[in-house]
């Protein structure tokens, strides 16, 4: 398993600049983000992971996994409802996944066109699928295109991570959170994970 090529550079700019967000850092030396490169199966997991915890996203996923064997847009598009539903998926979240699978066949998204878009691009076309909103969109930049500078303001891990680190008192305003995170940028999307990683016993991966 590969690390972003910017991974190591950005640790080394972020425990620099900031004093607290380094010492989360340093405290995860052989942890690093895994990225998947199949579009389909990490915008499935973004959508499965929607609104809920790491820990309960990850057993509704293996469940489903079980059950359809390969995360294909064909497979999700002939899989009966009530075989997703057992897996511990809300109806909505089994709409959204065949909205996905028929955008992948229809070809109605272009993966092979990211490379040349900005996040912003990228964001407002992926937003076009019912079911994906900028945080499920902001997901697959990191955890797929592994872009660097992605801060997910509306993520409440992230909220979370951040107030614990600076002993600020939980929920803080978006507009705070994202004042911030500018101190982060260029590897916004490195500090985000490390957020996560300051919160939950397993790395977060979609």
């Amino acid at each position: 398993m590969k690390k972003p090529f910017f991974w190591e550079k950005a640790k080394k700019e972020l425990i620099k600049r900031d004093r607290k967000l380094g010492s989360i850092i340093k405290s995860y030396p052989k942890d690093f983000l895994f990225t998947k490169s199949d579009p389909f199966y990490t915008l499935s997991r973004s959508i499965v992971g929607q609104q809920i915890s790491v820990k309960a996203a990850q057993a509704v996923w293996d469940k489903l996994e079980i059950k359809i064997k390969n995360m294909r847009p064909l497979n999700i598009k002939k899989s009966h409802f009530m075989t997703m539903k057992s897996c511990g998926l809300s109806r909505q979240k089994i709409t959204y996944l065949k909205s996905l699978a028929d955008a992948f066949i229809l070809k109605k998204i272009e993966p092979s066109k990211w490379n040349n878009l900005s996040d912003e691009e990228i964001i407002e076309e992926l937003i076009q699928i019912k079911g994906i909103g900028r945080w499920t969109a902001e997901m697959f930049l990191i955890f797929n295109l592994c872009r660097p500078d992605i801060f997910p303001a509306d993520d409440l891990g992230v909220i979370k991570g951040i107030c614990e680190c600076y002993n600020l008192k939980y929920p803080i305003p978006k507009k705070h959170a994202i004042k911030i995170s500018r101190k982060w940028i260029p590897y916004r999307s490195v500090a985000t994970w490390y957020f996560w990683r300051s919160l939950d016993p397993i790395p977060v991966e979609y």
